[in-house]
């Protein structure tokens, strides 16, 4: 899934790598272990919002691993007229609802999950968001109306890699004792290896808590995670830039870096 996300923004030339490679094993968790979906046009599938948005080619590449989505679908990516950008559309295939427009995407879960119980359904609703939309009010108003309505089918996986657009979260907005924060609301929280696929299969597949409190998994997660030089946060071949965090969350990579990092990838395999 690495090589698909690596393969696809160098043909592109897009950045946000960083941001898609730290969600690998939870995309993989999910849609492997977790998600309950015959088809991608099931009325009554498990759902899930990507909230952080500009991850979408990794739900893309999770999407193609599974067969919804072909070759060409995928070599469309960020192409003209394509249904695959930056940030998924729901007109994609198994793309449940557009987003991007970070800090709505758990408004958007609680409203699918308390639809699914107005319609008698018993389908899932599953929302990944990043540790930096925890600065937005929005989340926190959907944080109290899940809470408030006891929709314990909702589940939110809240990556926590600890950066964001202008730097790292800590020296941004700091957000320490999420768990304490989360439980305050009213939400069962779990914390978790973001990069232990047993773990996270574990821990996602857990029944609803029985007082119908809805669920938040911490996950710690490493930006850019199997790529040495973004791990650490190296442009490599671009001298004039000083060692940053956040580098990798823009640039785009040119072949030197591919083939460093596919290199890095085929050897950890």
């Amino acid at each position: 899934m690495r090589q698909i996300i690596l393969e696809q923004s160098r043909r592109a030339n897009v950045g946000h790598i960083g941001s898609c490679l730290c969600v690998v094993e939870i995309l993989c968790a999910l849609y492997d272990k977790v998600l309950s979906i015959s088809s991608p046009t099931d009325q009554d599938r498990d759902r899930l919002i990507l909230s952080k948005g500009h991850a979408g080619l990794a739900l893309y590449a999770a999407l193609a691993l599974k067969g919804w989505l072909t070759e060409n679908d995928l070599n469309s990516f960020c192409g003209e007229k394509s249904l695959f950008g930056v940030h998924p559309e729901s007109a994609a295939p198994g793309v449940d609802f557009s987003t991007g427009s970070l800090g709505h995407g758990l408004s958007i879960a609680a409203g699918a999950a308390l639809a699914a119980r107005l319609q008698g359904s018993g389908r899932r609703v599953f929302c990944l968001i990043s540790d930096a939309e925890c600065n937005e009010g929005s989340t926190w108003e959907a944080a109290m109306f899940s809470s408030h309505h006891r929709l314990g089918r909702l589940t939110a996986i809240l990556d926590m890699n600890g950066q964001q657009a202008f730097g790292l979260t800590r020296d941004v907005i700091d957000i320490p004792n999420l768990r304490e924060r989360w439980e305050a609301f009213g939400w069962q929280v779990e914390i978790v290896d973001g990069h232990s696929l047993a773990a996270l299969s574990e821990v996602l597949q857990q029944d609803a808590a029985p007082d119908g409190a809805p669920r938040m998994i911490l996950a710690r997660t490493v930006f850019g995670k199997g790529v040495s030089f973004m791990e650490k946060g190296l442009p490599s071949p671009h001298w004039q830039l000083r060692q940053h965090a956040i580098n990798w969350h823009y640039l785009p990579i040119n072949d030197q870096e591919y083939n460093l990092a596919l290199s890095e990838l085929e050897t950890a395999d």
